[in-house]
């Protein structure tokens, strides 16, 4: 496993998917902050220590980050079909179970990887216009938020990663449906039975991003261990040889 791993972690490095989604996390930042400044400059609330890292992690997930992270993860399954490299992989053999499991535990590991860049950059901008309010709590509580954010995200949209490998049907696919599966989580979220059975929505009660009563919390986190079993149980299914 950890040569599969390892052997992951080159491919993708060479990836302009890759590129792609650390530039699109540095621009919902850029933007998330030209907004706010534009919409509340001049109010009590922009001059509040940690009102970026407040705004930028909830648009970020309703309308970025977890369409490329699911991009990122479809496309490290159905690359190998679609580079027609498949076919000398299985010639070695590799097992094919521990390959997909590489390749879901790197997209795992580069999800909690983008909140924490996010993060960084939403710190370090607080950092230069609120040094002197920001608190040692008050740092630690966000980056728990922003790192939970990240496992549950992955937890929320790793069906559509294993279902959009399964069917075969190009990774880009998976942009599409996990953009819209993110943005519904605005309507959801107008409800609290619904926000708290919405797979995107759980997150932010699970994360502490919003208050929540521990029933509610125990719920959502069965909701994400649920999409997380049932991407399991999609992906064991799932055989590169059946194509070819």
């Amino acid at each position: 496993m950890r040569n599969l791993l390892w052997a992951e972690l080159q491919k993708i490095r060479r990836s302009n998917i890759v590129g792609i989604t650390i530039f699109a996390t540095v621009m919902v930042a850029v933007i998330v902050f030209i907004q706010g400044w534009f919409t509340y400059n001049g109010s009590k609330d922009i001059d509040s220590a940690g009102w970026y890292m407040t705004m930028a992690q909830p648009l970020a997930t309703i309308f970025v980050l977890p369409a490329v992270i699911s991009l990122l993860g479809s496309y490290m399954i159905c690359r190998e079909e679609d580079e027609d490299t498949i076919k000398s992989l299985l010639l070695i053999p590799v097992n094919e179970t521990k390959l997909i499991a590489a390749k879901m535990i790197i997209t795992f590991l580069f999800s909690i990887f983008i909140y924490l860049l996010l993060f960084a950059i939403a710190f370090l901008t607080e950092a230069i216009l609120h040094l002197s309010h920001l608190s040692v709590g008050m740092v630690l509580d966000f980056l728990k938020i922003y790192f939970l954010q990240g496992v549950g995200i992955f937890l929320a949209i790793s069906p559509i990663i294993a279902l959009v490998s399964y069917m075969k049907k190009g990774y880009w696919i998976a942009l599409v449906l996990t953009e819209m599966y993110s943005f519904t989580g605005t309507f959801m979220s107008m409800s609290n039975t619904l926000k708290t059975f919405y797979p995107i929505t759980a997150v932010f009660g699970v994360s502490g991003y919003y208050e929540t009563t521990a029933q509610n919390r125990i719920e959502s986190i069965i909701i994400l261990l649920l999409c997380g079993c049932l991407s399991v149980f999609i992906l064991k299914n799932l055989k590169y040889s059946e194509k070819n």
